[in-house]
């Protein structure tokens, strides 16, 4: 069955054309650069990433290293996606037998739980024995959930903890595999264990900052320009930073405002240097969490000057009911990609597992502009767009054409990647010495 595939409403695509047709003649360079950096850091165990195609412009704007949409993907790469899991969970922990997944409290989100109900089926095809060990507070014993899309039913048991060991019932895990992104914290069950916890513990909500996320990619979006002789700006958003803020009182809005008018100036002059006629804008979103909260777009500086009550009290408010305390600002991509009947703004997220493309879907939201957050009311999800792995390009085909858009995808998500394999390398030699 053929799956709709986006098409550009741009004619801007000179730029990008170019990148793409870079990619493809130079995928041998950039494969082997990718070994060589996977050589040096441990890629995560998996990640996802939200891309914007603009047409002249393809970069990231997030990446979950607590992924939850696997239920998504093409299931035509199931096969790709145990392989892969073998390779990472043999190499994080060699001795391996029995997991524990511990998801995040949504039994009322069934897209999640089928999510949670896929990631157990492909760990247990890749070999291991598994089991969910649920944090919900009055969870007290096994319960199963019916998942009315898929048919299937999800076994949650409470997680318990012995000694510096967690269990469910007589079941000891060798290591304990998080899909919850901690926002609310790191729970006392899972600090100081002696079993691996993968990802780590501080790469949570609670701890990580989308910021320090987009300096490394910075850096790695440097090397690959220089490799591949190109401008970053092709595939790396311009971004500042605010800390301490509190948008309820107008705490540091007027660093807030200093920012955007400088990240603005600076979009301004890239897009004269490329010939660009769209207005520049910026987005500012919380620098840590997820679920598209707290982000909004400014235009001017007098979008942040001029925010009422509602607007400020939206950019409060975080996942777990979290105040948003500090404020990444980051150059807005335009997404001129559309897709179904209704003409939805379209953006690729691509999944990945250790340091292999395992596939992707397309976010979808007929309510939202070209400008606008797509993670929002109104979003839905194409789960079959990526009919074919974004990891090979084809020769044969033209730069802007399957699978070579998708393996520009791929490149610039594995970018992401390895810009968050050196957060986590960085993350860890920060604990040492706390460990120690």
């Amino acid at each position: 069955m053929n799956s709709p595939v986006p098409h550009l409403t741009t004619a801007l695509t000179g730029p990008l054309l170019a990148l793409e047709s870079t990619l493809l003649r130079r995928s041998p360079d950039i494969e082997a650069w990718f070994r060589e950096q996977w050589l040096k850091t441990t890629p995560p165990l998996y990640s996802s990433v939200d891309l914007r195609n603009a047409g002249f412009k393809l970069a990231p704007v997030d990446t979950n290293l607590f992924p939850g949409g696997f239920n998504n993907l093409n299931p035509a790469f199931e096969p790709l996606c145990i392989q892969a899991l073998q390779t990472a969970i043999q190499r994080i922990c060699p001795t391996a037998k029995r997991l524990v997944l511990v998801p995040e409290n949504h039994t009322r989100n069934t897209f999640y739980l089928e999510n949670v109900a896929t990631l157990v089926d492909l760990i247990t095809k890749a070999g291991f024995h598994m089991r969910i060990g649920s944090l919900i507070p009055d969870l007290h014993e096994a319960t199963e959930l019916p998942l009315e899309h898929s048919g299937r039913r999800l076994r949650l048991e409470p997680l318990r903890r012995t000694g510096n060991r967690v269990h469910v019932g007589d079941y000891v895990p060798c290591a304990v595999l998080l899909n919850n992104d901690l926002s609310a914290g790191v729970p006392e069950i899972l600090r100081d264990l002696d079993q691996e916890v993968i990802p780590p513990l501080d790469l949570g909500w609670h701890a990580r900052q989308k910021s320090n996320h987009f300096g490394f990619y910075r850096e790695v979006a440097k090397e690959m320009a220089a490799l591949l002789g190109l401008d970053p700006w092709l595939f790396d958003p311009l971004f500042r930073n605010c800390g301490q803020i509190n948008f309820q009182k107008r705490e540091g809005q007027e660093c807030l405002e200093a920012n955007v008018a400088l990240l603005l100036e600076d979009i301004a002059a890239k897009y004269k240097e490329y010939g660009i006629t769209e207005q520049p804008f910026v987005i500012v979103k919380s620098d840590a969490g997820t679920y598209g909260m707290g982000v909004m777009t400014a235009r001017s500086v007098d979008d942040i000057r001029n925010m009422n009550r509602r607007a400020r009290t939206h950019m409060s408010s975080a996942k777990e009911g979290r105040e948003v305390t500090s404020a990444i600002i980051q150059e807005g991509v335009y997404t001129f990609e559309k897709l179904g009947p209704d003409g939805a703004t379209a953006e690729p997220v691509v999944y990945m597992i250790d340091q292999f493309v395992v596939g992707g879907f397309y976010r979808l939201n007929a309510q939202r502009g070209n400008q606008e957050n797509l993670n929002a009311p109104g979003m839905r999800f194409e789960p079959l767009a990526f009919e074919e792995c974004c990891s090979h390009p084809d020769p044969r085909c033209g730069p802007d054409e399957r699978p070579n858009r998708f393996y520009a995808y791929g490149v610039v998500a594995r970018m992401a990647a390895l810009a968050a394999a050196r957060e986590i390398e960085a993350t860890r030699q920060l604990a040492a010495p706390r460990a120690a």
